[in-house]
């Protein structure tokens, strides 16, 4: 079976979205500095309000934004905000969260150990595998490093 050239690139050119590069980054940047304002009224609330440090005000503040994240992802909120927003929905700590807890609860279906268990980390797990591989091997050519004498601990 031939397939005339033409038709095809006319059917291609029928299916395929057309994206503003400009209105997507717009969007991006709307959510992303939503959610990092968001983060920012927690922080400060609970540094001036509550009289926490910094450091545990900072702690407290990306628990909430996760937890605000996973229970967004659970209502089916937070996939049209990626959908609107895209890498501002993403990118930041929140988006590591939907992206944990989606796959838990599109496969809950499956049971506990087959669904949730197995599929749980099939976006986040390979950031979280090679996250880690690549700190662990950072550290040790660090370390090796302060043996031979380039760096001082």
């Amino acid at each position: 079976m031939e397939v005339d050239k033409q038709k095809y690139d006319q059917y291609v050119k029928e299916v395929t979205p057309v994206h503003s590069l400009a209105k997507s980054m717009a969007c991006a940047f709307l959510v992303g500095g939503i959610i990092c304002c968001l983060g920012q009224f927690f922080n400060t609330f609970m540094t001036d309000k509550m009289g926490m440090e910094k450091e545990a005000a900072a702690a407290w503040t990306s628990l909430e934004l996760i937890f605000l994240s996973v229970i967004l992802t659970g209502l089916n909120i937070y996939q049209k905000l990626v959908k609107f927003g895209g890498a501002g929905a993403l990118v930041p700590i929140t988006g590591f969260a939907n992206s944990v807890a989606a796959p838990a609860l599109e496969f809950h279906a499956e049971g506990e150990v087959f669904g949730v268990g197995c599929k749980i980390f099939t976006i986040a797990g390979p950031v979280i595998l090679y996250g880690v591989l690549t700190s662990w091997v950072l550290g040790l050519l660090y370390w090796l490093g302060s043996l031979v004498g380039i760096f001082q601990i």
